[in-house]
């Protein structure tokens, strides 16, 4: 399980795998300049229903990993995932499809 540290403040927990594609996703629109909205579920035994936050490049963000290997990435997912950030809702963590590692 790794981390997704939100301005110092916010620390969710993702699977490596989940939050190394959410990296790709993040990092694109950062680069670009793009400000936009994540939200995510959070698990039962969190006591959270969703969370949502800002994403903007003045805001500091940290990927941390448990695991020492960079998973493979599916191209389709990250696809999705990329539709997702450009709505108008903004990204959601949406499942995995069918693999299509690359």
């Amino acid at each position: 399980m790794g981390t997704l540290t939100y301005d110092s403040k916010l620390t969710a927990t993702f699977d490596d795998r989940v939050l190394a594609h959410l990296q790709v996703v993040i990092w694109a629109k950062i680069r670009r300049g793009e400000q936009f909205s994540f939200t995510w579920t959070e698990p039962a035994r969190n006591g959270y229903g969703r969370s949502s936050i800002w994403i903007s490049p003045n805001i500091s963000l940290a990927f941390e990993y448990f695991g020492g290997k960079s998973p493979l990435l599916n191209r389709h997912w990250i696809d999705i995932l990329s539709k997702s950030a450009n709505s108008p809702g903004g990204l959601h963590l949406l499942p995995e499809p069918e693999s299509d590692s690359a």
